[in-house]
């Protein structure tokens, strides 16, 4: 069984539901983004995010089950992979009430040195507390 430490409420709002009364895919992002940005502050505290950023490079979603106006969710996150400059990140959004997966998503991210614009190691800071975390050998 795929285990998620980080599960988050999410909140859906008046303008993420489309006439056919269900969550635009568009919308799955913005889910996606507010729970990696929460992990990341959870896990890796004391980010400097006026010196650094983290950038998506890949992302690819798979849209499982329609989210309703009144579902009741919530965006899990977890490191799968860590590399030099990069971690790969597996995320769904879930029907807290059912469990039901509504929506998976894997990215692989690189983190940015905003000051020189280019792509920086992962400190080991982050590594150490990433892998702890979700236990990644």
């Amino acid at each position: 069984m795929i285990q998620f430490h980080h599960v988050l409420p999410l909140q859906i709002r008046f303008n993420d539901v489309d006439k056919f009364g269900h969550v635009n895919n568009t919308v799955y992002f913005q889910f996606y983004d507010t729970a990696k940005t929460d992990y990341i502050a959870s896990v890796c505290k004391g980010v400097d995010w006026e010196r650094l950023a983290i950038v998506v490079v890949k992302i690819d979603a798979e849209f499982v089950a329609q989210i309703k106006a009144n579902d009741h969710i919530a965006g899990r996150t977890r490191v799968v992979k860590i590399g030099n400059k990069s971690f790969h990140l597996e995320q769904d959004v879930i029907d807290v009430d059912t469990q039901e997966v509504k929506s998976r998503c894997f990215s692989i991210m690189v983190l940015y040195d905003l000051e020189h614009q280019q792509t920086i190691p992962i400190p080991d800071e982050w590594r150490q507390a990433i892998s702890i975390y979700d236990g990644l050998e």
